[in-house]
């Protein structure tokens, strides 16, 4: 089994931290995203990864050199032009050569979801109903910011609605996980931009060939600071003792606390600081008596003595926050320092 990977966005919701590197390179518990996205793969016999980049490509060819992650082979499909994703699935799929039934997988998604029930409901809906895809889906309290499903007995599609109105009831949301019969490619003109949940999906409904199934588990989409605390948090938990993840060569003093937090490598904790429910990156430096809560710092960035970084603020590579300064729910640098686009 064969899996195209989508991983060539900006990630701009998750900006600064994706101003100089993509995404699914940001660690989370630990390792790149990427790594846990491709180790579930793994997990359900998925043997060939193509990563459908764009953004920033080196950041992945210079990470896994020997085209290898998790145990599985890699193939790096660099689009020319930003092409969606839909036209991403089309020349990344064309590029690896694949002619038969594949996954596609929102490479900014982490879950325990079974995808190997997904492939089997597939099997079952392609034979009796004549199923060209099958997409998983998972139940969440808001689903304005994905897309909203509807299904028929069976499993067939009956309406797919990207990111309906904030406030619609509880909904069954496009968890980012898709099972393609070869079929669907020709569906996708070649070398256009062309987004496969607003045009290839609801095409697709209106014939009678989509399905989806609703799975059970952790799930969570990392697009903004809040989700990539939430999700880091999450593994944490997962962790055999739950107080954190530290890296070997972080170096916290004796009379420092850190609680359910992520620490890199290299990092300093200064004496009497505290960090609490945070991400700390490789090279950070926290100052005596700083503390950090809730909040993520970025690679070589320095917190000042006796500073407070709260309330989801995000610190980019570099950044140096004065002694004794509070921020709270901050962005540095801010958008007005950002590349347009």
């Amino acid at each position: 089994m064969r899996a195209v990977v989508l991983v060539g966005g900006l990630g701009t919701r998750l900006r600064p931290l994706t101003l100089r590197t993509p995404k699914q390179m940001l660690p989370v518990a630990g390792r790149p995203m990427i790594e846990h996205v491709v180790a579930h793969l793994a997990d359900h016999d998925v043997d060939e990864v193509v990563l459908s980049l764009a953004y920033r490509p080196d950041a992945f060819k210079t990470s896994y050199p020997d085209a290898s992650c998790a145990g599985v082979r890699l193939v790096y499909a660099v689009e020319p032009e930003p092409l969606d994703t839909a036209g991403a699935i089309r020349f990344a799929a064309a590029n690896a050569g694949i002619d038969e039934r594949f996954l596609v997988v929102n490479g900014d998604v982490l879950s325990d979801l079974d995808l190997s029930a997904l492939l089997s409901f597939h099997d079952d809906a392609h034979r009796r109903g004549g199923a060209e895809a099958s997409i998983e889906l998972v139940g969440v309290d808001d689903p304005s910011p994905y897309g909203a499903v509807s299904t028929e007995a069976g499993g067939r599609v009956s309406a797919f609605v990207e990111k309906p109105p904030v406030g619609e009831a509880p909904a069954a949301v496009n968890a980012g996980y898709y099972v393609l019969e070869p079929q669907v490619l020709d569906r996708i003109p070649e070398g256009q931009r062309v987004n496969i949940e607003r045009e290839t999906f609801p095409a697709m409904v209106a014939e009678g060939v989509l399905y989806a199934t609703t799975g059970k588990g952790w799930w969570i989409d990392v697009g903004t600071p809040e989700r990539y605390l939430q999700a880091s948090l999450a593994l944490v938990d997962r962790h055999p003792d739950g107080s954190g993840v530290v890296a070997d060569s972080a170096m916290v003093a004796t009379t420092a606390s850190v609680t359910r937090s992520v620490l890199g490598p290299g990092c300093r904790i200064g004496r009497n600081a505290r960090v609490e429910e945070s991400v700390v990156f490789s090279r950070a430096v926290i100052g005596n008596g700083a503390t950090i809560r809730r909040s993520v710092i970025g690679a070589s960035a320095v917190v000042g003595d006796a500073a407070t970084v709260t309330d989801v603020s995000v610190l980019g590579t570099g950044v140096e926050v004065d002694g004794g300064a509070h921020l709270a729910g901050e962005l540095l640098p801010g958008p007005d320092a950002w590349p347009s686009g």
